[in-house]
């Protein structure tokens, strides 16, 4: 755990979230500044900086990962018209909090996949 990582300090309960799924190695919670009507936010459960790092580092926890969107898209009802997840890597990437996090988005036409430059 990273005492300044504010998942970090989710997943110890010092901070709250709404949280839709846990597992003994990933939780998932609702995002606080939503993009979609449905924004879920799953991470392991560990501390790793991106997905390339988790991927490399534990690839047992990187399929934790993709499991948990998968039953958090079928819980939240996305599975049957579909949904969108995205790992943002980086600061080009636009990642803002530095703990690997998917972001599963949906539950209405999401439209491009990146804005207009």
């Amino acid at each position: 755990m990273d005492n300044t990582c504010l998942f970090c300090r989710i997943v110890a309960g010092e901070i709250p979230a709404t949280v839709v799924h846990r597992t003994e190695t990933t939780l998932a919670f609702r995002d606080i500044d939503p993009k979609a009507p449905t924004h879920v936010l799953v991470i392991p459960v560990e501390h790793y900086a991106d997905v390339a790092v988790l991927a490399e580092a534990n690839p047992a926890a990187a399929a934790d990962v993709l499991a948990t969107v998968a039953a958090v898209a079928e819980a939240e009802g996305l599975a049957g018209d579909g949904f969108r997840v995205i790992f943002n890597t980086g600061e080009h990437g636009g990642q803002e909090v530095f703990h690997v996090h998917a972001h599963v988005l949906g539950g209405a036409p999401l439209g491009p996949m990146l804005a207009g430059r």
